[in-house]
């Protein structure tokens, strides 16, 4: 194969969580292709983690509604947050620096950009409420692995949900993994059809990307390798 970075640095580069999608369809082929394509992640034994369920039309709707009502009552009633639980903690339980201070920076520089003030809990409930409208995007993922498995797993997990981004991104689709629907994997995983012996890992968001909404002009900032690289080599090999 003839190398071509620039290709892959430009599809890597540009990939980013898009939060606002056009009402115009997928192509059923192309689904297929970029899972199939994901599906060339590596896992460790070949195990291949991962079960996708695809949303569209009806069935898309019904969960959305479903889920923003939930959403919605859980505001009203904050108490019952314990009656909705992850089937894994994606989050720390403790949050120590310098996560705590990247988290806040991506929160609140979100905020900023859509005019959400610090206390506004209404506004930052409406737009939390659009993850589980899957932003607006015509295609709706869920992806699911079996119970039995541990942590590896997760590793081999984010691979395959790159290679399905990347591949997304050059056919001109853009994506949001979000971990939001992960409270509510019962009422998910029940919708969906999965067994029990299913763990719920992300949703995600499918689609075209609405270029005239400012939200998706949001750019989270990178550090760069000399901050978290050391390097352990010879003098003379540098």
């Amino acid at each position: 194969m003839k190398s071509n970075p620039n290709l892959m640095d430009e599809l890597i580069s540009s990939r980013h969580s898009v939060r606002a999608y056009l009402d115009k369809p997928v192509q059923k082929t192309w689904i297929a292709e970029i899972l199939d394509i994901a599906a060339k992640a590596p896992s460790g034994s070949n195990l291949q983690p991962w079960k996708v369920y695809v949303l569209e039309g009806a069935y898309k709707a019904s969960l959305v509604q479903k889920v923003c009502a939930l959403h919605d009552d859980l505001f009203l009633h904050p108490k019952k947050a314990g009656l909705y639980q992850p089937d894994y903690a994606y989050y720390p339980s403790v949050w120590v620096s310098p996560f705590l201070e990247r988290r806040r920076e991506n929160g609140w520089g979100l905020y900023s950009l859509l005019g959400i003030a610090k206390g506004e809990k209404e506004k930052m409930h409406q737009h939390h409420r659009r993850n589980f409208e899957f932003f607006g995007a015509p295609v709706g993922l869920f992806f699911t692995a079996h119970r039995s498995l541990e942590g590896g797993s997760l590793i081999d997990y984010g691979m395959f949900l790159q290679n399905l981004m990347l591949a997304a991104k050059a056919r001109g689709l853009d994506t949001c993994p979000q971990a939001a629907w992960n409270s509510f994997s019962e009422v998910i995983m029940s919708h969906i059809g999965a067994s029990e012996e299913e763990k719920l890992i992300c949703g995600m968001s499918l689609g075209w990307s609405d270029q005239t909404q400012v939200v998706n002009t949001f750019m989270t900032p990178r550090l760069n390798a000399e901050t978290f690289t050391t390097w352990l080599v010879d003098e003379e090999m540098t």
